[in-house]
């Protein structure tokens, strides 16, 4: 097999990331403009690249998953097909996982792996274009016969992202032609004077005007078009515990006030979308999604940036029901928040949703990993109430059931989101307008890129940061252009920056300098990463009477593995008036711990009676360290609100 076929005369490669609107505020920067070149994201990437990609393939392979693709082409996937109807969708993940990588780092091995498994998933496509191992054959349930719960479109949506991550870094081949072949039918199917229906799971919408925008191919957004506004007429068949506000077919995408149901699949259709605000120059389709973002993140959001509240399908909760211990948080609805917030950003340069995308991306993506990129959290509570179990290296887990990171699920959806994310991370970070480039997240950059005036604009950036306060970024090029770096909403009053010895202004939360640079010009941003003690909203009720600790962009987290030999863990108090001490990667607090009463007693008593005291109390020193990273060190409790002492 040839790794490139003819590409036709309108296809653009190269152009940017995961997203490319035709028409933006700003322009996201392609991986070959905007490159991490080590530090905190150039580790994530190197793990990316050299565990969790093929940690996921090994996995796919062994329990059937990639094997269903031969298994279809040869006839025989009917009688036996491994997993639940969606797992293609893991299959496309991570072909769109290598497409990225192979753009960053271009390794010979993973290009031989992904052809291998491009031609697997290609052999098992029908003639008219229809591909899924579930449905169509003899034996299996006919073609679009469940779109509730099928997931047929949500399947395809994922090949054809992963076919434009292939466009995207100058490839035109066989996975890209699959995908074309795809969309032509669905278009067919599903397109003016086809099926009047929608999919249980949005995900083709965004997917559809990707692929539109790569290939230059408008009917792609036409018919994505027509599936967001097919939304809302209540055309899916519900349960009883399954509603249309769940599936988001319960009122017309525009007509919403916030983000609600299935966290996954709100975050995923409003993506699609902006996406079409964007294509379509609908003002009044983007104010919604910005009044949803807003409203969820007001209400319904974590201090982690989790979103998802219930266990029990996976939704948002009501208004400003958050609870810690319950937490579903979901680490495909955190990597939905982040393709949400970097659309709307793109949209309206306003830096509020690049502070979002930083909460989400450090703290409740990030977690989903182990430290060594072989086992993940699914789902992430904010309270660990009792020691996890360990889980074996080769055991299959529940989805969300697993108490420390589990190496697969039944449902893994989450893995190969994080592989796809980490690969392509980098197109998150910076951006260019016509005056010049924005840096919206700080990691150690190399950045060249010209402006539509045809100014080369190239600097490196380097940086200790999440950890470390201190930026530099060091011009490469001659020119007139506008610098702007964005100053987070955590360090408002804590940041300064310098060019030349000479303060940098503040206009619209971006230092921002404008001048003609010379090569060599450096400007200097400092952060105050003293840690903060933060509070939640009064109607937050699981975090009354408790408070948190973040250190710069990072929330923090207490595990019992942080205490002294012998301390209760349910008994540790702190007092908020007390700043914590900073560490190189968290904070040190001081925590009153309480007697241990009578455990036996009734549990409630009149206020002021001593029934309810805890009695004496002694103080412990302990360390504070980033959400991230709980449970790497072995079963522990944890816990990011912390109970206030009086």
């Amino acid at each position: 097999m040839t790794d490139t076929l003819p590409k036709p005369a309108a296809v653009a490669t190269a152009i940017g990331g995961p997203v490319a609107p035709s028409r933006s505020r700003l322009r996201p920067l392609s991986l070959a403009e905007a490159r991490v070149v080590g530090g905190f994201w150039g580790e994530r990437q190197e793990l990316n690249a050299s565990a969790i990609i093929g940690h996921c393939e090994t996995w796919m392979e062994r329990i059937g998953w990639i094997g269903n693709f031969d298994r279809a082409a040869a006839g025989t996937v009917a009688a036996e097909h491994a997993g639940i109807e969606f797992v293609d969708s893991e299959v496309h993940k991570l072909l769109e996982a290598m497409a990225w990588e192979l753009g960053r780092a271009g390794d010979p091995a993973l290009q031989e792996r992904y052809r291998s498994l491009v031609a697997r998933v290609a052999a098992a496509q029908e003639p008219d274009g229809y591909l899924h191992t579930s449905f169509g054959r003899d034996g299996q349930r006919a073609r679009y016969s469940d779109l509730e719960w099928g997931h047929e479109l949500y399947c395809f949506g994922h090949l054809m992202q992963a076919a434009v991550a292939r466009v995207r870094t100058g490839h035109y081949d066989l996975l890209v032609d699959v995908a074309r072949r795809l969309a032509d039918h669905v278009y067919r199917e599903f397109g003016p004077g086809g099926r009047d229906a929608i999919c249980g799971h949005p995900e083709i919408e965004p997917a559809l005007v990707e692929l539109g925008r790569a290939l230059d191919e408008p009917r792609y957004v036409e018919l994505a078009e027509l599936f967001l506004a097919r939304r809302g007429r209540r055309t899916l068949a519900t349960t009883l515990f399954q509603s249309s506000e769940y599936f988001l077919d319960d009122q017309p995408v525009r007509d919403a006030e916030v983000l609600r149901g299935h966290a996954v699949r709100a975050v995923y259709l409003a993506s699609g979308a902006v996406d079409l605000a964007a294509e379509r120059d609908d003002a009044d389709l983007l104010a919604a999604i910005e009044t949803q973002w807003a409203n969820t993140v007001a209400k319904r959001t974590y201090l982690t940036g989790g979103i998802g509240s219930h266990h029990q399908n996976e939704e948002f909760g009501h208004d400003f029901e958050l609870p810690d211990d319950r937490a579903y948080a979901e680490t495909c609805a955190a990597i939905g928040s982040v393709m949400l917030s970097w659309r709307l950003l793109l949209q309206t340069g306003d830096a509020k949703y690049a502070d979002l995308i930083e909460r989400t991306l450090l703290n409740a993506v990030l977690v989903s990993p182990r430290e060594d990129g072989r086992a993940f959290y699914y789902s992430n509570t904010l309270h660990q109430r009792v020691l996890g179990v360990e889980t074996r290296d080769d055991e299959l887990s529940e989805r969300a059931e697993a108490s420390l990171r589990a190496p697969w699920f039944e449902v893994s959806c989450c893995p190969t989101n994080v592989a796809r994310t980490l690969a392509s991370v980098a197109a998150y970070f910076v951006t260019a307008d016509a005056d010049g480039v924005q840096v919206h997240q700080y990691a150690d950059l190399d950045v060249d890129t010209t402006l539509a005036s045809g100014v080369r604009v190239a600097f490196e950036l380097r940086t200790g940061y999440p950890f470390d306060g201190g930026v530099a970024v060091t011009v490469l090029s001659e020119g007139e252009f506008t610098l702007r770096l964005r100053v987070p909403a955590w360090a408002a009053g804590a940041h300064s920056a310098t060019i030349d010895g000479e303060p940098v202004a503040i206009v619209d939360d971006y230092f921002t300098v404008a001048r003609s640079f010379r090569r060599g010009d450096e400007v200097r941003v400092a952060f105050d990463l003293t840690p903060r003690v933060v509070a939640a909203h009064p109607r937050i009720d699981a975090a009354r009477g408790a408070v948190a600790v973040e250190r710069g962009p990072l929330v923090l987290a207490l595990e019992s593995v942080d205490l002294p030999a012998g301390v209760d863990f349910d008994r540790v108090r702190v007092d908020p008036t007390l700043v914590p001490e900073a560490t190189p990667d968290g904070a040190s607090v001081r925590l009153r711990v309480s007697g241990g009463g009578d455990a036996s007693a009734w549990p409630y008593a009149e206020v002021g009676s001593r029934a309810v005291q805890d009695g004496e109390q002694q103080v412990v020193e302990a360390r504070l360290r980033p959400y991230f990273a709980w449970a790497n060190r072995g079963p522990s409790l944890m816990r990011v609100w912390i109970p206030t002492a009086e």
